[in-house]
C-alpha cells in the first residue's frame, strides 16, 4: 500500500482536527505548537521500519494514529454500552493517549527515529524499507513518548501517562506489573489503557489485512478497497494545506 500525497495532507488535517475539537486549552495550543514544530517529519515517517509490519510507507505514521485515535471513539462506545465505569476517564484523556501513544517513534528533537535502509540485502530479503537512526539514544517507544510531551512542557495526567506506557499490552515483557497482578489495588483503575490497546492493536491489524490479506487470495487491493479501509475523515480543506510552508515537504509530496 502507498499513500498518495492528498492523502497524506489529508491524514495530517485530520490528526489536527482531533487535537482543535478534544483538547482543552491550554494544552490544545502547546499541541498545535509541538506538532506544527515537527510537521515535515511528522506528516512523512512511516509507522514501522518492516513492511511485514504495518505502514511502512511514507505518510504511515500519522495514518496509524488517526486510525488509533478514531478507533479509540468507537471501541469506548462498546465499552459505555457494556457498562463500564466512565467516571474513572475522560474523552479528552482518551484522545490525548491515542494521539501520542506513538510519539516516541519521531526520534528525538535533532534526529529522527527511521531513515531509509542502505543495505539492500536487509531490504529485498528482510523487507526492511527502513532502518534505525544510530545517533539516537536508546529508549523505549512510550518513554520517549512521555520524555518528549514533557520536555515541551505539555502536561498529562496520571491515566495517560499509565495508558501511553502500556499501550502496547502484553506484547511488551515491561508491561506485566501493570497488567499481571491477581491484587485488586493493583490492577488500573481506569479501562483506558485497555481501549488504548484494543484500538492499537485493531489499526495494526487492518494496516497489515490493507497491504497482505489480498496477496494471499491471489488478488490485488483495488482502489475501492484501500478507500473503504480509512477512518471517516474531514475532507481535505485547501486553507489548511496552503499553510504547508516546508519546501522540503512540499518538494517530498510532489513527487508521491
Amino acid at each position: 500500500m502507498e499513500l498518495t500525497a492528498e492523502q497524506i495532507q489529508d491524514n495530517w488535517v485530520t490528526l489536527m482536527s482531533y487535537i482543535s475539537k478534544h483538547i482543552s486549552s491550554p494544552r490544545r495550543g502547546k499541541l498545535i505548537e509541538f506538532y506544527n514544530k515537527y510537521q515535515e517529519r511528522l506528516m512523512m515517517m512511516p509507522a514501522s521500519h518492516k513492511k511485514e509490519y504495518h505502514n511502512a510507507i511514507p505518510g504511515g505514521y500519522v495514518d496509524h494514529v488517526n486510525r488509533v485515535i478514531q478507533g479509540s471513539l468507537d471501541i469506548n462506545d462498546v465499552w459505555v454500552k457494556t457498562g463500564v465505569d466512565t467516571s474513572t476517564y475522560t474523552i479528552e484523556e482518551l484522545v490525548f493517549s491515542a494521539l501520542n501513544h506513538d510519539l516516541g517513534k519521531m526520534g528525538d528533537e535533532e534526529n529522527e527515529s527511521y531513515i531509509p535502509q542502505t543495505d539492500n540485502w536487509r531490504r529485498e530479503k528482510l523487507g526492511e524499507e527502513w532502518m534505525f537512526n544510530s545517533k539516537i539514544q536508546f529508549a523505549s517507544i512510550p518513554d520517549r513518548s512521555l520524555f518528549l510531551l514533557q520536555s515541551h512542557g505539555i502536561q498529562y495526567s496520571f491515566n495517560e501517562m499509565v495508558a501511553i506506557q502500556i499501550h502496547d499490552g502484553l506484547y511488551d515483557e515491561a508491561n506485566k506489573k501493570y497488567l499481571f497482578s491477581f491484587m485488586p489495588e493493583q490492577k488500573p483503575r481506569t479501562a483506558l489503557p485497555f481501549i488504548i490497546h484494543q484500538a492499537d492493536l485493531m489499526a495494526a491489524r487492518i494496516e497489515w489485512e490493507i497491504d497482505w490479506l489480498h496477496k494471499f487470495k491471489g488478488n490485488s487491493l483495488n482502489k475501492e478497497q484501500v478507500k473503504k479501509s480509512y477512518p471517516k475523515s474531514k475532507p481535505v480543506q485547501q486553507k489548511a494545506l496552503g499553510s504547508i510552508k516546508s519546501k522540503g515537504l512540499s518538494d517530498m509530496l510532489n513527487k508521491l
